[in-house]
């Protein structure tokens, strides 16, 4: 399989994903500027979304959305526990914790990366994304993880997505279990070896 990345986006949640399952996944680089793929293709032609992730299957199918693309790579490995089984009450918060990461935080940085975005919306954006990282904040305080009491795609995600605060500014020093929680998740052996393949941590 051949995930398609751009360094540090929200592609590196499957990353993280496919490396603690243990599945070998092909990594290409995407400008997501100029829609070219590190080998020169158009990466148009290869995902007419134009934005990562998008994982090429072993048939040749093309997976996209990065919440369907952890669930997939879980499900090749469900010894990882990355997912709770299908049918279960526990996948269903799964799928729900995704969904929340994806609609309240994950859009809500999309402006604050945007150098045109008034200061106005950027304030308030930044006002939004506090008020949720809030609710995940009280979790995190009593939990180590997001769901159950093991490391899931939910993690890998969340982890993804708050990394990019210190890029835009967001401070979130009124949160610290959710700062405790980044912590814990760039301790992995796995999560760090995702940050060094894609030039976001220094190899010792």
């Amino acid at each position: 399989m051949k995930l398609y990345y751009a360094a540090g986006a929200c592609s590196l949640s499957p990353h993280i994903v496919a490396l603690e399952a243990g599945i070998a996944v092909e990594l290409e680089k995407v400008d997501t500027k100029a829609k070219r793929t590190a080998s020169g293709e158009d990466y148009w032609q290869i995902n007419p979304k134009g934005y990562v992730p998008a994982l090429q299957l072993d048939n040749g199918e093309l997976l996209t959305e990065g919440t369907a693309i952890v669930q997939y790579l879980a499900d090749l490995k469900p010894e990882s526990g990355l997912a709770p089984a299908n049918g279960t009450t526990a996948r269903y918060r799964l799928q729900e914790t995704l969904g929340y990461i994806n609609s309240e935080l994950h859009k809500s940085y999309t402006p604050l990366f945007k150098p045109d975005t008034p200061d106005v919306v950027r304030d308030e954006r930044k006002d939004y994304l506090r008020k949720r990282y809030a609710l995940l904040d009280q979790h995190l305080s009593k939990h180590d993880w997001l769901i159950g009491e093991q490391f899931t795609a939910a993690d890998a995600y969340l982890f993804t997505v708050t990394n990019w605060a210190q890029h835009v500014s967001l401070d979130l020093s009124d949160f610290p279990a959710i700062l405790a929680f980044q912590q814990r998740v760039s301790s992995r052996p796995q999560v760090q070896s995702a940050l060094k393949a894609e030039g976001l941590l220094k190899a010792a």
